[in-house]
């Protein structure tokens, strides 16, 4: 078969709601030459049916069970034939009928460049925050991250080009990885195979964000990331080096919890609302720390 300039990839879970717009947002027969690929981590909500019906075009992979987004799109890159990859998250959309062919002219443009991120808006047309220059830790870690090219560390998973050849050289995402930190290990991946990270300014996409997630708890969901941080800890840094981020996290955490424990009582409406919240971030992050250090896993 033909090469195609882009195989674009969206894991579904639970997006019935949102992901009409964003398979609308991608256009029916605009160029570039492309295909679309969602595979659904087991939604009960319908939103695999609702593919299947509407967009028959879409190659449509159901899952019996939530597989977790690494290996999800990892089960697909077999099958693309795009040259370039462009990992999209249901909950976002396209903002205008120029990002694709945006996205391929600035991995065409930029050899050095081995995965890019888009420009994220939030709903209200906000900026979203989607770039970091820094890895978690990063400051406990610079002998572990010297020397790796590029100033961009990583760029938010929600929407990425990559160059195909260069993602399955890799292994494609890491699927000990289940939901959070898959784009932090994949981008250090990339800079340690001698690429940069690059951000597409002049591709704008709108992302809701956390949809995915919204029937979880907050202490729920504060855990997983903390496993996820630490699984990349893990993987990427000196065990030296992990425990002294455990250290330093520790301490903020139960320091962040005596001042709130303080300060609380005497918080009102919106202050009050976000100052719990930081209570049940903080709790979880000390709870999944201690109960992990018994374990014997960081």
């Amino acid at each position: 078969m033909k090469p195609l300039e882009v195989s674009i990839i969206i894991v579904n879970y639970n997006t019935a709601d949102l992901i009409g717009a964003c398979l609308e947002s991608l256009g029916q027969d605009a160029a570039p030459s492309r295909e679309v690929f969602v595979v659904d981590n087991a939604s009960t909500d319908g939103s695999a049916e609702m593919v299947r019906d509407r967009y028959p075009r879409v190659h449509l992979i159901v899952n019996p069970q939530n597989r977790g987004f690494a290996a999800a799109n990892n089960q697909v890159l077999p099958l693309c034939r795009g040259r370039y990859l462009y990992f999209l998250n249901p909950d976002a959309r396209l903002k205008g009928a120029g990002v694709l062919e945006d996205g391929i002219h600035f991995m065409n443009a930029h050899p050095q460049v081995g995965l890019a991120g888009t420009k994220m808006l939030n709903p209200d047309g906000s900026l979203q925050e989607s770039i970091s220059l820094r890895y978690p830790g990063q400051k406990f870690a610079k002998s572990e991250i010297a020397g790796l090219k590029g100033a961009i560390a990583c760029v938010m998973g929600a929407s990425m080009f990559a160059r195909t050849d260069l993602i399955r050289r890799l292994g494609g995402f890491d699927e000990d990885f289940l939901l959070y930190g898959e784009d932090q290990d994949l981008c250090l991946r990339i800079r340690r195979a001698g690429y940069e990270i690059g951000y597409i300014e002049s591709a704008a996409v709108i992302h809701h964000g956390g949809q995915s997630e919204r029937q979880s708890i907050p202490a729920d969901i504060w855990k997983k990331k903390t496993r996820a941080e630490y699984l990349f800890y893990r993987k990427h840094y000196l065990p030296e080096t992990v425990a002294q981020i455990r250290k330093a996290d520790l301490f903020k955490a139960r320091f962040r919890l005596v001042a709130l424990a303080l300060t609380l009582p005497f918080f009102w409406g919106r202050r009050g609302t976000e100052g719990k919240g930081k209570r049940t971030k903080y709790r979880a992050i000390c709870e999944t720390l201690q109960s992990s250090n018994q374990e014997g896993r960081t």
